[in-house]
C-alpha cells in the first residue's frame, strides 16, 4: 500500500509512523489525559484499514486529518489540539517554502503526480523539467500573492479548480483560433525576421508550422488552425508549375499544348500536397515548445470555408492526403507505425459530404476509416452548428473551447485587431481567444447541501461568486498586458496588428475574446441530489435545470461586464482524481457519487452506464447546447476497422442531432512482443498498472498506449483516477 508525500513523491504506508507521531503528541499532555498504548494502535490500525478501502495512494494531509478525528472520537481532546498545533508549526515551516521539494522530487523522477499531471508531457525530459519547475515557482507565487487567500483555500479543498496556475504568473492566455490567413497572405515576423507571402503551397506548410510553434510558445491552452487557409497556395504553385513546364519543354524543343502541360503540372501539384501535409504532420509531431510537449495544434478540415471551384478541390485534396497520411500513423522509435496525439484533426459534416452519391462522400468515407484506424478526426455538424451558434460554422479552439457567436461585428465594433484581412460586416472567428477557465465541482455543492434543495441551491451561488471573482482576477491579470509580450500574437497577426507597446485591453470586450465557466460532475451532482442518474426522465428535469442556472449567472455577468462569459465543459485530466480525493477527504465514500477516483467530465453520461451510443448522443445534444463555451460528447467503440459502414452511420446521426462529437477507439503497440491489440490495465497492490497481455511487460517506456482521455487523444499515460476511468469504460457500440 502506497502514500503521496507532500513532494510528490510515493512512498510505502508505514503504520509505525502514524504510531510516532500519535505518540510525539500524547507525552506532551498529563498522563490522565493521554491515550493508552491500545488506543494509539487502534487509530494506526483504523486509519491503515481505511487507507486499504481507498483502494488509491493517500496523501499525507488526508491520513492526518484522519488521525485528528480518530484522536477526538477517543474524547482526547488535549491530545488532538498538540497535535493539531504540531502540524501547523510544521506547515509554518514548509510555507517558507514550498517549492524546494516539489522540485528536487521532480529533477529525481520521483514526484508521481507531476509523472502523470499530462498525459502528452514526458517529465524525464530536460525541457519538460524545465517548464514544470516554473510551473511550480509560478503556482507558489500565485497561491501567495497573486490570488485572494478564500480562493486558494477553495481551489486547495477542491471546491473549485483555478486552472493553469503554473502559466498565471505571466500575463499569458489560454487558448485560440489562429487568424492564419493574415500571417500568409499579408506577412508576419517569426523571431525578428521578417516573413512574405509565400510563393508555393509547400513554403506556406514549413511557415504554418515555424508560426504554431511560436504560438504554443507564447500562451498556455491550444490552438487551432483551419486547412483552407492554406488552400489558395496550391493554385499559386499550379501557377509556377505550369510556367517552369512549358519552359522546360520549349527548352527540349518538345512543342506540347496546353492540355500536356497542365497534366505535367497537375502531377507536381499533387506531389507537392503530399510533401506539405507532411511536413506539418512531421513537425508538429516532432517541434519542442518552451512549454515541453509537441504544439497542442488541431486542425479544421471544413470544405465550405472557401469557394465552391478550384479552391474547394484544392482543399478537398488536401484534405484526403491529411487523412490518408494520419491513417499510415508515423513510426516510433521501433519503426513501426503508430497513432500521434497530435495534430487532432476535426471534419465539419455538411450537405456536400455527409451522404452517399454528394460530391465529397468519398472524403467522409476516408475520415471514417482514419477514426477507426487512429481515433481521428471528431465531427462538427454544421447543420446542428449554425443552428446554435447564430449561422455560423467554425472550429474550436483547443480539444473543446468554442468561441461565442460574433456579436461585435453586428454592434458595429471596427477592426479592434487591425487585422489586414478584415472584411466589414463579415463575422469574425480567427483571431478570437478564451483568457482562461475557472471550473466549479457540481459534486462538492450537491454534498455540502445534504440533499437540502433549498441548501443547494444557496451553496450554488456562494460558489458561483467564488468563481466569478476569480474569473475577474485572471481578467484583470491580462488586462494592460502590452503586445510585446508576445509579438507572434499580438503584432505579427496570429490574433492581432497591435502597435508595439500598446496594450491589448480592447481585445478583452464586446465578445472578441471569451472566459470561461467550466463544470464538472453533474452526473454525481444529479445522482445525490435526486437519487437517480440524469439520464432518469425523473432526474433530468434537474440536471437541466443546474445547466440554466450556470447560464444564466453567466448572462448577468455579461450584462455587468461586456465581457463575454460563457459555459464550458471542463476537459478534467488530472483535475478528476483531485476532485474525487477532495471529495472522499471531505464526505466519505458515498456510493455512486464518491465511489470512485474520478468524477464524470462536464455532463457527460457516468462511463459505467450501460447505453446504446445514437442513445447517448441524442441524450447528451440537449446539455451540449446550453454549454456553449464548450462541449464535446463521445461514444466508446470496438475495433471498428472493419464495420466502416457502422462509422459512417454514427457520424450521419453526429450530422443529424448534435453539434460535436467523436468515436473513441484504441490503439496500442508493444515494443517488446510486437503485439498491436490493446493494452490492459491491471490491479496490483492496490495500483493501477499497464501491461501487454500478450508478454507481460509492464514498462511504460516500451509500450505506446493512446487513449482519448479529454477530447484529445494522450500518450503518455495517466494519473490514478484517469486510468480508473479508462478501466470503466463500457462499449456504447
Amino acid at each position: 500500500m502506497k502514500i503521496i508525500k507532500r513532494s510528490g513523491v510515493e512512498s510505502v504506508f508505514d503504520r509505525a509512523k502514524i504510531e510516532n507521531a500519535v505518540k510525539k503528541a500524547n507525552i506532551t499532555v498529563e498522563e490522565d489525559e493521554r491515550l493508552s498504548d491500545g488506543e494509539v494502535k487502534d487509530i494506526a490500525l483504523d486509519i491503515e484499514e481505511r487507507c486499504g478501502r481507498m483502494d488509491r495512494a493517500m496523501d499525507v494531509e488526508t491520513i492526518q486529518d484522519w488521525v485528528e478525528a480518530d484522536i477526538m472520537k477517543h474524547g482526547k481532546y488535549t491530545v488532538a489540539k498538540h497535535y493539531i498545533t504540531y502540524r501547523y508549526e510544521r506547515s509554518i515551516v514548509r510555507q517558507a517554502n514550498t517549492t524546494d521539494k516539489q522540485i528536487l522530487s521532480l529533477l529525481n523522477f520521483e514526484n508521481e503526480e507531476v509523472k502523470q499531471e499530462n498525459s502528452n508531457k514526458n517529465p524525464t525530459v530536460n525541457s519538460v523539467q524545465r517548464d514544470y519547475m516554473a510551473g511550480e515557482v509560478s503556482k507558489d507565487i500565485t497561491k501567495r500573492f497573486l490570488l485572494p487567500d478564500d480562493i486558494v483555500e477553495a481551489h486547495e479543498k477542491g471546491l473549485i479548480h483555478f486552472h493553469d496556475a503554473d502559466y498565471f504568473a505571466q500575463h499569458m492566455h489560454n487558448c485560440c483560433l489562429v487568424n492564419l490567413e493574415d500571417m500568409l497572405q499579408n506577412g508576419t515576423v517569426i523571431s525578428e525576421v521578417m516573413i512574405e507571402k509565400p510563393h508555393s503551397f509547400s513554403t506556406a506548410c514549413n511557415i504554418a508550422t515555424q508560426a504554431i510553434a511560436q504560438i504554443a510558445s507564447s500562451q498556455y491552452g491550444g490552438q487551432s488552425i483551419t486547412l483552407s487557409h492554406l488552400a489558395p497556395f496550391v493554385q499559386i504553385s499550379r501557377d509556377k508549375y505550369r510556367k517552369e513546364v512549358r519552359k522546360e519543354f520549349t527548352e527540349l524543343g518538345i512543342t506540347v499544348d496546353d492540355e500536356t502541360v497542365n497534366k505535367a503540372a497537375e502531377m507536381r501539384v499533387k506531389a507537392e500536397i503530399v510533401q506539405g501535409v507532411q511536413m506539418i504532420q512531421y513537425q508538429v509531431i516532432t517541434l519542442m515548445t518552451t512549454n515541453g510537449q509537441a504544439p497542442f495544434v488541431t486542425i479544421f478540415m471544413y470544405l465550405d470555408e472557401v469557394p465552391e471551384g478550384q479552391t474547394r478541390d484544392d482543399l478537398a485534396a488536401i484534405i484526403e492526403e491529411m487523412l490518408k497520411q494520419r491513417i499510415q500513423g508515423v513510426k516510433n522509435e521501433k519503426g513501426v507505425f503508430i497513432t500521434p496525439a497530435f495534430p487532432k484533426l476535426i471534419y465539419a459534416l455538411d450537405e456536400d459530404n455527409v451522404r452517399e452519391g454528394s460530391k465529397y462522400w468519398y472524403l467522409t468515407k476516408l475520415a471514417a476509416k482514419c477514426t477507426a484506424k487512429r481515433m481521428v478526426p471528431d465531427y462538427i455538424s454544421a447543420k446542428v452548428m449554425r443552428e446554435l451558434k447564430g449561422g455560423d460554422v467554425y472550429t474550436c479552439m483547443g480539444c473543446r473551447s468554442f468561441l461565442t457567436p460574433d456579436r461585435f461585428t453586428d454592434k458595429g465594433v471596427p477592426n479592434i485587431a487591425k487585422a489586414k484581412n478584415y472584411q466589414k460586416g463579415k463575422h469574425k472567428y480567427y483571431g478570437r481567444f478564451n483568457q482562461g477557465v475557472v471550473t466549479l465541482n457540481l459534486v462538492d455543492i450537491a454534498c455540502s447541501s445534504g440533499k437540502d434543495m433549498e441548501k443547494f441551491w444557496k451553496v450554488f451561488d456562494e460558489r458561483l461568486e467564488i468563481c466569478r471573482r476569480a474569473l475577474m482576477i485572471r481578467h484583470e491579470r491580462l488586462k494592460g498586458t502590452a503586445s510585446d509580450v508576445a509579438p507572434i500574437l499580438w503584432q505579427n497577426g496570429a490574433l492581432a496588428r497591435l502597435e508595439k507597446g500598446e496594450k491589448i485591453d480592447k481585445l478583452l470586450y464586446d465578445g472578441y475574446s471569451t472566459i470561461s465557466l467550466g463544470y464538472a460532475g453533474l452526473c454525481e451532482c444529479v445522482r445525490y441530489m435526486t437519487g437517480h442518474s440524469h439520464t432518469d426522465p425523473e432526474a433530468t428535469p434537474f440536471a437541466l435545470e443546474v445547466m440554466r442556472y450556470l447560464n444564466d449567472a453567466c448572462a448577468k455577468w455579461k450584462a455587468e461586464t461586456n465581457i463575454d462569459f460563457s459555459i464550458y465543459g471542463t476537459p478534467l485530466e488530472s483535475t478528476t482524481y483531485k476532485f474525487a480525493r477532495c471529495l472522499q477527504t471531505r464526505f466519505g465514500v458515498i456510493e455512486g457519487v464518491t465511489d470512485k477516483n474520478y468524477i464524470t467530465n462536464s455532463y457527460h453520461v457516468h462511463v459505467t452506464e450501460e447505453i446504446d451510443a445514437f442513445d447517448k448522443l441524442s441524450f447528451e445534444s440537449q446539455f451540449q447546447a446550453l454549454s456553449p463555451g464548450g462541449a464535446i460528447s463521445y461514444v466508446e467503440v470496438p475495433d471498428m476497422q472493419q464495420n466502416i459502414e457502422g462509422v459512417l452511420a454514427v457520424m450521419q446521426y453526429i450530422y443529424d442531432n448534435i453539434m460535436y462529437a467523436e468515436l473513441n477507439t484504441k490503439s496500442d503497440y508493444c515494443q517488446v512482443c510486437g503485439y498491436d491489440g490493446e493494452i490492459v490495465i491491471v490491479k496490483e497492490d492496490g495500483k493501477l498498472l499497464w501491461e501487454c497481455p500478450n508478454c507481460g511487460n509492464r514498462d511504460q517506456s516500451k509500450m505506446n498506449v493512446a487513449r482519448r482521455t479529454c477530447g484529445y487523444i494522450g500518450t503518455q499515460f495517466w494519473n490514478q483516477g484517469r486510468t480508473q476511468e479508462i478501466m470503466d469504460r463500457v462499449m456504447h457500440l
